[in-house]
């Protein structure tokens, strides 16, 4: 058996909901583990331990604890009572084989009933280690830092502090709709919204079968491999191509990119209804396409009563793509597809649309029976992580 204790940071900020948020946590760290083994999360001041049983792997679970949203960083610990004989026993363990240049203590004294202060068990405790050992003491750029946090009635012991993705604990910030396409920037959109405790349903628009249903397969890979870090999904797949063909009928050809975009956006806000979301989310950058100019955003925007959050809004594509690498994304995004957005794309797009100029353009499309027929023909897949048995 071993211990992953888990810090938080930002969870510790909300003083009234906090422990609303450190219920979902827990929640959230015990689905992430579940097939891994009998793990039991405990709540402690300031901090919440897993209890791994055996036959949990360690990497494994070290691989999900890392995306779990809400932690700062977390470690592989001994978990023994508040003595010093225990601490050193627990420290000998710690250590075992290693051969380091020069190490560290770093105790920490979290409640004043231990008679030692932590400067003072920095001072035993090293004092130990360079006895048994032998090895060098650096205070500044120590190869092993043993890390010791000492609680009332029990105290933990670890050399490595792993970072955490930080964020808030996905499901206390309400539900949103995120448009998913088949590029880069939609799914670090998603996750991002993710990261800020939102639940993400994801919407995605194709043209099959006037193009491949290559774009749907990426965005069935992008929304299983998003899960990972919200273990349940749901995804829309909205057949876009035949409203595409009655726009390019009716419509002058520098709108169309600005009208696909609102019809999209009512679409989505009408999914989002029924799934009972509070704003939509999209992957747009300002000024990176010729739809995505202030102009032309605010024109999308009027088409919705929802909130349209855009939290790529200020990132440029390299900052996106090498966000898309820290989460997985990336490699799924870039493989060859057919967007919808590709079809019956006109040579120059109007970037400043007018609102009058939509209007009039829209006067000619029966909007709601165009959107009705989206939704109406959407189908939708499941997702968890991971898997039930």
């Amino acid at each position: 058996m071993f211990t992953v204790l888990v810090h938080y940071h930002e969870i510790a900020l909300k003083r009234g909901n906090r422990p609303l948020f450190l219920r979902q946590l827990a929640r959230n760290l015990t689905r992430a583990s579940r097939d891994l083994g009998p793990v039991k999360v405990d709540q402690l001041t300031g901090r919440l331990v897993l209890e791994c049983g055996d036959g949990v792997p360690p990497e494994a679970i070290k691989d999900r604890v890392s995306r779990v949203f809400g932690i700062a960083n977390f470690s592989l610990a001994r978990r023994v009572p508040s003595t010093l004989d225990a601490m050193k026993g627990a420290i000998t363990e710690a250590i075992g084989g290693g051969h380091p240049a020069s190490f560290r203590v770093t105790a920490r004294r979290a409640f004043r009933s231990f008679p030692l202060t932590s400067e003072e068990l920095n001072r035993e405790l090293g004092a130990f280690i360079q006895a048994r050992t032998g090895w060098r003491v650096d205070l500044t750029r120590a190869e092993l830092n043993v890390y010791v946090e000492v609680l009332p009635e029990e105290t933990f012991v670890y050399t490595e502090k792993l970072p955490g993705p930080g964020g808030l604990p996905v499901g206390v910030s309400g539900r949103v709709a995120a448009l998913l396409s088949g590029g880069i920037d939609s799914p670090v959109a998603a996750w991002r919204m993710m990261k800020r405790g939102c639940r993400v349903v994801f919407v995605h628009f194709h043209s099959v079968p006037y193009l491949s249903a290559a774009s749907k397969e990426k965005a069935v890979a992008l929304a299983g491999h998003l899960t990972r870090y919200q273990y349940t999904s749901r995804l829309y797949l909205v057949p876009f191509g035949e409203i595409q063909r009655d726009v390019v009928l009716t419509a002058p050809p520098p709108l169309r990119v600005v009208l696909y975009r609102r019809l999209m956006a009512r679409i989505a806000e009408r999914i989002a209804v029924t799934e009972r979301c509070q704003a939509l989310v999209t992957g747009e950058s300002l000024g990176q396409v010729a739809s995505q100019t202030l102009e032309n955003l605010s024109r999308v925007d009027d088409a919705v009563t929802l909130p349209i959050l855009r939290p790529l809004i200020g990132m440029d594509k390299e900052e996106i793509s090498v966000q898309a690498r820290a989460i997985g994304s990336f490699e799924i995004s870039i493989e060859p597809d057919q967007d919808c957005c590709q079809l019956f794309i006109p040579r120059h797009p109007s970037t400043r649309t007018s609102p009058e100029a939509i209007e009039k353009a829209e006067i000619a499309l029966n909007l709601d029976e165009l959107v009705a027929r989206g939704v109406a023909e959407a189908e939708w897949r499941e997702f968890e992580f991971p898997e039930s048995p």
